[in-house]
């Protein structure tokens, strides 16, 4: 039912510069997001989907250190490019690259402590988003913070009504909404190598966005674990 990663990438390269139009209903989550990332202590970023670049050049106007470091990824080749420009004013510590599709990551394990994604995870499959999770585990340093901003069911009448009439365009034709859908992400985070910090519904026009601040655990490591026995096999 969910777009493919060829399909995804022909639909943004099309949407391009029309996706900051979602600001609208996307900026109050992103509020809450910083609000509760303290991105002030953060030193390494990686953003996963980082669209027109558009969140990115907030923060390391306003909220990074001067001395932090920016990487981010889109799948369409228009957002890249749109983000590249954005974010020429850093281009001394903020770099952009192309996504080939995969949930992996050219970064060394435990190299950034904070993972960044935005109104990517309702996009993707549910094993991807499992893949994707893992993956940040993987890169983000033990206490690094995963930041998490996704569409979701609502809370409000108003906002009841637009996720189910989402929902049903959706499952009519993913292409009709972007191919996202409201996901929850609260049941996508494993207890077990995620602490999560905060987590609030906010709708704005009746949109609802689910944010998720949630610190990856020291105790049980999957992609650990998992390559030592690959390597043991």
């Amino acid at each position: 039912m969910n777009l493919t990663p060829s399909e995804t990438r022909v639909f943004y390269d099309r949407f391009g510069k029309r996706q900051d139009a979602q600001s609208f209903y996307e900026d109050p989550a992103l509020d809450d997001l910083v609000a509760h990332a303290r991105f002030a202590e953060a030193a390494r970023v990686f953003e996963f989907g980082c669209g027109t670049g558009r969140f990115a050049a907030r923060i390391l106007a306003a909220d990074l250190p001067v001395s932090a470091t920016y990487m981010g990824c889109d799948l369409s080749v228009t957002m890249m490019n749109l983000a590249i420009q954005r974010l020429a004013p850093y281009a001394e510590r903020a770099r952009v690259f192309q996504s080939d599709g995969t949930t992996k990551w050219p970064l060394a394990d435990n190299s950034a402590d904070r993972v960044i994604s935005t109104c990517v995870l309702d996009l993707l499959p549910d094993a991807d988003i499992g893949e994707l999770l893992r993956e940040a585990h993987r890169v983000l340093s033990v206490g690094g913070k995963l930041c998490l901003v996704s569409l979701t069911t609502g809370t409000t009448l108003p906002s009841r009504v637009v996720s189910a009439i989402r929902m049903s365009m959706f499952r009519l034709r993913p292409s009709l909404v972007g191919g996202c859908r409201p996901i929850h992400l609260r049941q996508c985070l494993n207890a077990g190598c995620w602490e999560l910090e905060h987590e609030k519904v906010v709708s704005a026009f009746g949109v609802a966005s689910e944010v998720s601040v949630a610190r990856a655990k020291e105790s049980l490591r999957p992609w650990a674990a998992a390559d030592t026995a690959k390597r043991r096999g």
